[in-house]
């Protein structure tokens, strides 16, 4: 199993907030950059492209509030994952990291490593200028 982890980054909202954001796939798609197309999205479940990678899928499998949201493969995702994010409130703010757990074979692993961990930073720092 591949772990591939972001930054831990600090979100200047409360845990509560993030959490009720980020238990929606639907606000992710304000979290994506250019490079991803084709989104679609329930509450629950969302897929689309990253251009030049792969089409993904995913459904929320696990909520515990205000600390962690978890989904995995969902759809014709050419490999088993799960997506983790984890909420530590710090204050009025909250700490926040993405983990993206993945069944890669050493050449996929070699080849999507780095614009994966560069696509869960991107994500996290985003979070810092969401509504």
């Amino acid at each position: 199993m591949t772990r591939i982890s972001s930054d831990k980054v600090t979100v200047q909202k409360p845990a509560a907030a993030l959490y009720d954001f980020l238990s929606d796939f639907n606000n992710f798609q304000q979290l994506m950059p250019q490079e991803v197309t084709n989104w679609k999205s329930t509450s629950d479940e969302c897929s689309f492209t990253i251009s030049g990678m792969a089409s993904l899928g995913m459904k929320i499998i696990e909520r515990t509030p205000h600390s962690l949201i978890k989904a995995s493969k969902h759809g014709s995702a050419p490999f088993d994952f799960t997506l983790s994010c984890t909420m530590e409130a710090n204050n009025d703010a909250t700490d926040v990291q993405l983990i993206f757990d993945a069944d890669l074979n050493p050449m996929l692993k070699m080849m999507a490593e780095r614009p994966l961990t560069n696509f869960l930073n991107l994500l996290v720092n985003k979070l810092k200028n969401t509504p």
